[in-house]
């Protein structure tokens, strides 16, 4: 399934800076749907178009350029979309310039028809050919007709795509690795990124740099199997992701790595190792198991068992003893029986998660799980959902509440919407807000955590704290 993290699931963002105060810039806007990859993606596109004279904005009203970045994972992807696209097209109507992109995965899927149902889109883009908009612009403003770029040019991307350009966050995304050779039977990823590729190291580490060099402390590095980079480097030499974390630890001013989403079958001997080795390694591992039960990850063609797993956990917990782990977890899959989802049931008590993702089962067209016959009821997949939710939103909270009174190192993001608050992150990517002015921003405090709301935790520098 996708990458993920826990920062941006469900998310749609809108990436956007203001545009500079110059009649000659054009406005630019991009909805950003789904996962941590295509903000990524969306950052690049819009450090693409800048050459071009293209600002980002944060209205989509006025935008002589907007760009729907799309996510096709989630439930009705595509019908969202053109709900969009039918409110974009009464926007055009009222400035007959503005162009209309569809990207992402939703494009790559439904290109073709996308064009042949709202006229209002110029040009479809899959996700490994967005390095093409500028040439797509100039053959829409050469032909006046419909630019469709579908193809899987990984390599040619990221050599094509510019250095970024912008200042950076203090936790930044980096692309190390793109598409899924996995083939899992209810996941569209394949088809709509293509199969795996892994950059070269030396682009990524350049890249790292550059992204330090604007303020990054934080390098999140991302990928559909991320634990399938397989990178080669300008000496013919292989690198795994292991080595690159290693090499990524190198650079001064990088405080903190962290990866995402990662596949069982690639957590290799040497990945294992660099969590108890690398100390800027963060202890939190997101590692998707999507059921619990043998037969059922059998027919989600997942190629590895629920024992298989959990053997994987204790070897992580012998290296790194403070590990968290989060996961995905798919509810009523077509043949899912009571014991099948108890024996999921039993897999999340054993593991015991600190954050979780979890979803009602719903087909993909074109995968072959949504020609399964033997479906669940709505109402018994709903059913499940609720019993394994409320069983991993327990362990959520006895895992914040285990945080009360411990001293944590807390990495400062940005500021709270209090004043004189900021919020960072735990090592464990627990929201902590703490009361400190904003110099401290992009510095790691230590802070004794003294309680938790829902979805963060709340404490005071380590020093004021014991005064």
């Amino acid at each position: 399934m996708c990458g993920r993290w826990p920062a941006l699931s469900e998310a749609n963002l809108e990436f956007c800076r203001p545009a500079a105060d110059n009649p000659r810039m054009k406005k630019l806007f991009i909805k950003t749907y789904g996962c941590q990859m295509n903000a990524y993606d969306s950052a690049r596109m819009a450090d693409l178009l800048a050459p071009l004279g293209y600002a980002p904005v944060e209205k989509q009203e006025g935008a002589d350029m907007v760009i729907l970045n799309t996510c096709h994972i989630r439930e009705k992807a595509a019908e969202k979309v053109y709900s969009e696209l039918g409110r974009l097209a009464v926007l055009k109507r009222e400035k007959p310039g503005m162009l209309v992109a569809v990207a992402g995965c939703v494009a790559q899927a439904e290109g073709e028809e996308m064009v042949r149902r709202q006229g209002a889109v110029d040009m479809v883009v899959g996700p490994q050919s967005y390095h093409r908009l500028p040439e797509m612009i100039a053959r829409h403003a050469r032909d006046a007709g419909h630019v469709l770029e579908t193809d899987f040019p990984a390599l040619e991307k990221f050599d094509a795509l510019p250095q970024a350009s912008s200042e950076s966050g203090v936790s930044a995304f980096l692309t190390v690795q793109e598409g899924c050779d996995k083939f899992c039977t209810f996941c569209v990823v394949p088809y709509t990124r293509g199969p795996e590729h892994s950059r070269s190291p030396e682009s990524i580490l350049a890249e790292a740099r550059n992204l330090v060099s604007r303020g990054a402390r934080e390098i999140v590095l991302l990928g559909q199997n991320v634990n399938a980079y397989r990178g080669v480097d300008s000496h013919g030499k292989d690198w795994n992701l292991a080595r690159l974390i290693d090499a990524l630890a190198q650079i001064h001013d990088v405080y903190r790595i962290r990866y995402t989403t990662s596949h069982p079958r690639d957590m290799d001997d040497d990945l294992i190792a660099a969590h108890g080795n690398i100390e800027k390694l963060m202890p939190f591992l997101h590692l998707p198991v999507q059921s619990g039960s043998d037969s059922v990850l059998a027919a989600m063609n997942r190629q590895h068992t629920a024992d298989d797993y959990l053997r994987l956990i204790g070897r992580l917990r012998a290296a790194r003893p403070d590990i968290a782990f989060s996961s995905d977890f798919i509810a009523g899959f077509p043949g899912e029986s009571d014991a099948d989802f108890e024996a999921t049931m039993a897999l999340v008590r054993s593991v015991k998660f600190s954050q979780c993702f979890s979803f009602k089962y719903s087909p993909r067209p074109g995968t072959p799980a949504a020609g399964a016959k033997k479906l669940v009821a709505e109402s018994v997949k709903t059913s499940r959902l609720l019993a394994l939710q409320a069983l991993l939103l327990e362990q959520q909270d006895e895992a914040n509440k285990a945080s009360i009174g411990q001293t944590m190192d807390v990495l400062f993001e940005k500021a709270g919407r209090e004043n004189g608050q900021l919020v960072g992150r735990s090592p464990w990517l627990q929201p902590v807000h703490v009361q400190a002015g904003t110099s401290r921003i992009g510095t790691i405090g230590a802070v004794k955590i003294a309680a938790l709301t829902a979805n963060s935790l709340h404490g005071a520098l380590a020093q004021t704290a014991s005064a």
